[in-house]
């Protein structure tokens, strides 16, 4: 059994949990929050491919430019449940194919908009970016809500 380890980050929106499950699965919202986090990053925001199959076994693929480097994530979407609950694999390189990251993310409704939580479980080999992982995490959260203000 292979060990794992958990990147935790919650952020409080004012908007509704539908539209804040919303922004995570339109291509064209997710192309302005992921190019905004990256900005905040330090990096050039050159964003390449944003491809969304937003349904359960649907795949995703994001990518930018780091100098001469493409950046690619990709994964399939495990679970879909408007407006509660996101459920992906999160891929960086082919190597994470046969053991990918899971990320969950809980959207809970309150009274005056909702929160959310993602929980991203890794390989316990990464378990010394699991601080960078929140901070990224914690900077697309703080972008999505910029753009739903």
């Amino acid at each position: 059994m292979d060990s794992r380890v958990e990147a935790r980050v919650s952020h409080r929106f004012k908007a509704t949990a539908e539209r804040v499950y919303d922004a995570w699965l339109a291509p064209e919202q997710v192309r302005v929050w992921m190019a905004a986090a990256l900005k905040s990053f330090g990096l050039a925001a050159d964003i390449r491919r944003i491809e969304i199959d937003a349904r359960v076994g649907g795949k995703f693929f994001f990518s930018d430019m780091r100098g001469e480097t493409e950046a690619r994530h990709w994964g399939t979407y495990l679970e879909l449940d408007r407006p509660r609950k996101i459920v992906f694999t999160w891929i960086i390189d082919e190597s994470g194919e046969t053991n990918p990251s899971v990320v969950t993310l809980t959207i809970q409704p309150e009274a005056e908009g909702c929160l959310a939580t993602i929980v991203h479980e890794m390989d316990a080999k990464w378990v010394e970016y699991v601080s960078r992982t929140e901070d990224g995490w914690g900077r697309m959260l703080h972008q999505i809500e910029n753009l739903l203000a």
